[in-house]
Order: C-alpha cells, then structure tokens, then sequence
C-alpha cells in the first residue's frame, strides 16, 4: 500500500482550505451580468443610467441588486457627490481593479473559443 508523500498531504490541506474562498470568489463574481458590470467599471467609474445602457437586457432592480452585492463584497464603491441634483458613480475599489486580470483573461478565452456564429444563432433566436 502506498503511502502520500509529505508534499501531497500538504498540497491536499491547501486545497481544501482554497476551496471556500474559491467557491465564494466565483458565487461572487460569476452572478449573471456581475462579469459584464465589472468590464464596464474597469474604464472608470459610471453612473447608474450608463450601466443600463451599457448591459443591454440588465433591469434596474438587477442592477441595484448586482451593485449592492458587489459594494458588500468591497469590490465596488458608491461615490455620492453633494450637489443639486444630488450625482451618484460606481467606481471599482482596489480590490475590483485586481480582477483586472480574470476580465482580460476571459476576454482573450472568448476570442480564441467562442465562435461568432455561434452568437449570431443566439441573437437570432431572441
């Protein structure tokens, strides 16, 4: 019977100690539309009304809802300005602007595996 190594048993305790701070990095950040507002805050910070048009399809209370979960999770930021009529942005924080990486990454999957034709069928059956 073989035994594990000491670097194997270390290297499972790892992982099994990763694993909720993954699977609650990717509940976070894979919320439909979460992906889709943290690329358009990447450009800066937005207004409430150029997030909607910016994510076609996005309701309102879905957006509220994304925005608080993602100002919970310390990744976004609501920045009120104190003037008449009082002006509302969304500015990713810090630790929003370290997804960077994931958002380019993704970004160069798609170009390289998601086939256009495929989303022209998609659209077409809308």
């Amino acid at each position: 019977m073989a035994t594990k190594t000491t670097e194997q048993t270390i290297s499972a305790a790892a992982m099994t100690s990763m694993c909720p701070r993954y699977e609650h990095a990717v509940q976070v950040i894979c919320k439909r539309w979460t992906g889709l507002l943290l690329d358009a805050l990447m450009e800066g910070p937005r207004r409430f009304g150029e997030l909607t048009s910016l994510v076609e399809g996005l309701s309102d209370r879905v957006l509220s809802d994304r925005l608080r979960e993602l100002e919970t999770e310390g990744i976004v930021k609501r920045v009120v300005y104190p003037q008449i009529p009082v002006r509302v942005e969304y500015q990713l924080t810090d630790k929003g602007y370290a997804l960077k990486p994931v958002t380019d990454a993704i970004h160069s999957w798609a170009e390289g595996w998601i086939d256009p034709a495929l989303l022209a069928e998609t659209d077409e059956k809308k």
